[in-house]
């Protein structure tokens, strides 16, 4: 059994409680920001006092320690937060547990080595009430040091919940950011507790939340999000096949339990195959790639098909079909130079791609 280690009660901690969390004792918090760390010894405190600066009544802050082996814990108990220390246990395990020790209705999972921006708090909590099972907001994308990477990519409105519903059903997926970009309703957040395929809480709750009431989106930057070696997304690499296999297997598993909720709360309504959704063509086609093998000229027209219902902007689809067909007739070596400039960050262009594919050696054919 794992001993929650909590911090020492310090002037700070007096005053944290009396701020953003004192209004956990009296049920009045509408926000809970639930911090998880594993061996984020370099970033938590930042991520902990992006939070803290902008203390309020009406919000909560509750830090967990997910076993670090690393100085995560006593950055951690320098900042005087509410802590604990347990067993590690993924980053689900720790939010969950996080979870049961705050009351307020709205939830963000702030991962430690991501960081709110000032005022995002005051923004985010006005947007809040009963109606909304889930807000989202924009990332700033940051390198380790701090400095500003890439072009950050805007959020669109959601014209009404039924057209994101059916976006849900049709595709498995929608735009969202990742986790640290999200509040769920408490109730949404419940689902968590079913999950027995993965460690990571950006799942179901994401693609489950039109079920349970309005989706938020605001194209507002309100956190950064810090691309590093360690990043779980590996977002700006070129994806391994580990990771592409594993992104396969929990889009299975997880679009599996999406359609046991949608039975239970919107019986009659159907929720696509997870094999012929577009995400598992695209990610078994980069999945070819990365192996060595040449994706089998087969499977491109369905591919191509799948694609053409994607919400994607004319220009991007055509990019896309450049790559699949390129992907599929290319020498292997030369494949992976075009998925690892599709993969990075920053401003892609088609002149960008063309540019890559007329660079590569005349021997890679």
């Amino acid at each position: 059994m794992d001993m929650p280690e909590s911090t020492g009660v310090t002037r700070s901690d007096i005053e944290i409680r009396r701020g953003c969390s004192e209004s956990a004792a009296g049920e009045t918090a509408k926000l809970a920001v639930i911090i998880t760390c594993f061996n984020y010894e370099a970033f938590v405190e930042r991520a902990i006092r992006s939070v803290l600066e902008q203390i309020r009544d009406d919000c909560e802050l509750v830090v967990v320690d997910d076993g670090s082996t690393d100085g995560s814990w006593e950055a951690i108990t320098r900042c005087g937060v509410r802590a604990f220390r347990i067993g590690n246990r993924g980053q689900l395990g720790a939010c969950i547990y996080g979870l049961d020790r705050t009351r307020a209705p709205f939830v963000l999972f702030l991962d430690a080595d991501d960081e709110l921006k000032p005022g995002s708090l005051a923004a985010i909590v006005g947007e809040l009430d009963e109606r909304v099972a889930k807000l989202q907001f924009g990332l700033t994308l940051i390198d380790a040091q701090d400095n500003p990477i890439g072009a950050s990519s805007s959020l669109d409105a959601f014209p009404d919940r039924e057209r994101l519903l059916e976006e849900v059903l049709g595709r498995g997926v929608y735009k969202t950011p990742p986790t640290s970009g999200n509040v769920f309703r408490r109730d949404l957040c419940e689902l968590l507790r079913e999950v027995d395929y993965d460690r990571a809480v950006d799942g179901v709750i994401l693609f489950a939340a039109p079920l349970f009431g309005e989706v938020v989106s605001l194209s507002e930057e309100l956190g950064r999000y810090r691309v590093h070696g360690r990043n779980d997304s590996r977002l700006g690499q070129i994806p391994s096949a580990a990771i592409l296999k594993r992104d396969i297997n929990r889009f299975v598993a997880r679009t599996e339990h999406l359609r046991n909720v949608v039975q239970r709360l919107a019986p009659g309504r159907q929720l696509v195959e997870s094999r012929k959704a577009f995400y598992y063509r695209e990610r078994k086609f980069c999945l070819d790639i990365v192996s060595g093998d040449r994706p089998r000229l087969t499977a491109l027209p369905m591919l191509l098909i799948s694609l053409l219902t994607e919400p994607y902007p004319l220009k991007a689809k055509l990019a896309m079909v450049g790559f699949f067909v390129l992907g599929s007739v290319l020498p292997s070596e030369s494949a992976k130079k075009l998925l690892a400039y599709r993969s990075k960050n920053g401003e892609r262009s088609a002149l960008g791609f063309a540019r890559e594919f007329f660079s590569l050696s005349c021997t890679d054919w």
